[in-house]
């Protein structure tokens, strides 16, 4: 079935899922939105106000046999296509780009959110998004220097999240650590060693050690503790990499589509 723009509802927030046909054995899409269903469920009434919608971009639409499935159970739009080849000049990263903008172009058009979730395929969501997003919408985006951003990346992959990294917040992140710990590890040591007091020497130790072994255990493995609360999460400035999970405001969806 194709989404109609006709419906009234205007939700809060819209998870788009970008999908194409894979191998058979794959099922990803299956899996994505068969999460999200559970997920919202499990939200209860907190999530009444969001929606699915599938954006099925494959050449052959009627070939993705996984979306024909869920299209009983969800809304879906189609990129159809004039003609039977695909454009033979036309490169992997711009039909990447062209479906990416198609399916958030529609996603503004079938239903106006407030806000679009827009997630591949082979994006699998985690037990506490949609309490993360809740804060974020009440809590974070009023800030004035979140007011006007483009969009959230809400994935980052592990190899990425090492303090040896080329972002400059990562180091200055990694040095408060070795700030913070080496005190703290120092009184803790003195206070088991009886010594009267600690000296220079022993809080750099410190401070190098714990830096050295953040970094040997990974920093990936410390974000963790991120999950006992919404609250702890943060938001920082974007890097170029991955776009797996990008959630955009209504009025940035429209800058973005503009600028690709």
């Amino acid at each position: 079935s194709e989404a109609s723009g006709s419906d009234a509802f205007q939700p809060l927030l819209l998870i788009t899922i970008i999908t194409v046909q894979r191998r058979n054995d794959f099922h990803y899409v299956l899996q994505v939105a068969s999460h999200f269903h559970r997920l919202l469920q499990k939200c209860g009434a907190r999530c009444r106000s969001h929606r699915v919608l599938l954006c099925n971009v494959e050449a052959d639409p009627s070939s993705h046999q996984d979306v024909r499935l869920l299209s009983s159970f969800f809304p879906m739009v189609s990129r159809g296509r004039t003609g039977g080849n695909p454009d033979p000049s036309l490169n992997q990263f711009e039909k990447e780009k062209q479906d990416y903008v198609f399916c958030l172009e529609q996603s503004l058009l079938v239903y106006s959110p407030e806000y679009i979730l827009l997630v591949e395929d082979d994006a699998v969501p985690e037990e506490e998004i949609f309490s993360v997003l809740q804060h974020l919408f009440s809590a974070r985006f009023s800030k004035p220097y979140l007011r006007n951003a483009l969009y959230f990346k809400l994935y980052h992959p592990e190899r990425l999240q090492r303090y040896f990294n080329p972002e400059p917040m990562r180091i200055l992140e990694w040095l408060g650590l070795g700030m913070f710990l080496g005190p703290v590890l120092t009184c803790a040591y003195c206070r088991a060693a009886g010594r009267a007091g600690p000296s220079w020497c022993l809080v750099a130790f410190f401070a190098l050690y714990s830096m050295a072994l953040s970094e040997l255990v990974g920093r990936h493995y410390g974000l963790e503790l991120r999950r006992l609360h919404p609250a702890l999460y943060n938001v920082v400035p974007a890097s170029e990499c991955c776009t797996p999970a990008m959630l955009f405001p209504a009025a940035s969806a429209r800058r973005a589509s503009g600028y690709l």
